[in-house]
């Protein structure tokens, strides 16, 4: 699977599941636009790391209205255009319902809500509508098993992402005519930086169990599944949600 010429926003690519996304993509031909909110070092290091010329380094904050556009149209300068979006970038915050005094419980859905479905709804709109007038593109979100079997100590992440599949499929619909295809990954837990406390943690075995392969995704595997919707997925896929949770959530 090759992306000789592509180019491919990854918002969220400073580390974890991003930063192995435009890795990858731009292992495999694509010039990308490494997005980040506030983590300007690992930025830098993932946008120093990737293979190829012709990459970009784009700072925004998804959770405030206008960063979005701002966001695609900066990429789309620096890369010459715009052929895939990946929609990675996303909070989560601890907020159970007994143990959240109210103020903190209305912090954690606004946040949550602004930067994980309403900025991937944004990147969404303006990168659809550029897509659209230059012969199509790729619109990948990264959604998450919780939006399946639920979050009770982060529900706004659990609602969030359900939005996502939600959006994705509605978009799909929507865009299918102008040649715009659209995706959504739902990993379950991945090893990555922000995962590795639980990973290490007193329920860390508890967590790999929940797989019958004994383990968690790698953050490569999930790139590995985005590549495939970013280059050689058939059109019929369009809005499809793509389970890679290692069978530790199977929904009928």
């Amino acid at each position: 699977m090759t992306l000789d010429g592509a180019t491919a926003l990854v918002t969220g690519s400073s580390r974890g599941i991003g930063r192995a996304i435009a890795m990858l993509l731009a292992e495999r031909g694509a010039r990308v636009a490494v997005h980040y909110n506030s983590d300007a070092r690992a930025a830098e290091h993932t946008h120093a790391s990737l293979q190829g010329d012709g990459h970009t380094l784009v700072q925004a904050d998804l959770g405030r209205a206008g960063e979005a556009r701002r966001l695609v149209e900066r990429s789309i300068e620096a890369l010459g255009g715009l052929s895939v979006a990946i929609n990675n970038a996303g909070v989560y915050l601890l907020h159970p319902v007994e143990a959240t005094p109210a103020d903190q419980w209305v912090e954690a859905w606004d946040r949550t809500l602004a930067v994980n479905l309403l900025g991937a709804a944004h990147v969404s709109y303006w990168a659809a509508r550029k897509m659209a007038g230059r012969g199509g593109g790729r619109i990948i979100n990264i959604s998450s098993r919780g939006a399946f079997r639920g979050e009770p100590d982060a529900p706004a992440y659990g609602a969030s992402k359900a939005g996502i599949n939600a959006m994705s499929q509605s978009l799909a619909k929507a865009l299918a005519g102008k040649e715009v295809l659209v995706f959504a990954v739902a990993p379950g837990w991945v090893e990555t930086d922000m995962a590795l406390p639980h990973l290490q943690g007193k329920d860390g075995d508890a967590i790999r169990r929940q797989s019958p392969l004994g383990r968690v995704a790698t953050a490569e595997e999930i790139a590995e599944v985005v590549l495939f919707l970013a280059s050689s997925a058939p059109a019929a896929m369009t809005g499809a949600i793509v389970d890679v949770n290692g069978a530790s959530y199977l929904r009928t």
